[in-house]
């Protein structure tokens, strides 16, 4: 049991991660690399956002009893 709420938390801290990633490339604040298709594309910005809640919720989840 413990082996599963671990590999669910690191996976949520990871998806988190890169969702802000893609946040920040998507809005143009984060631009590495210079030649990628995701800068300054909204769609980004919400594909981002939907990864980074999904992490948030893994993680909490991982933590419940």
């Amino acid at each position: 049991m413990g082996f599963s709420r671990t590999i669910l938390r690191v996976g949520g801290i990871v998806a988190v991660v890169i969702g802000l990633v893609w946040i920040g490339q998507g809005t143009g604040y984060f631009p590495y690399p210079a030649r990628s298709f995701m800068i300054n594309q909204m769609p980004w910005v919400y594909w981002g956002a939907a990864l980074a809640v999904l992490g948030f919720l893994a993680v909490i989840l991982s933590r419940r009893r």
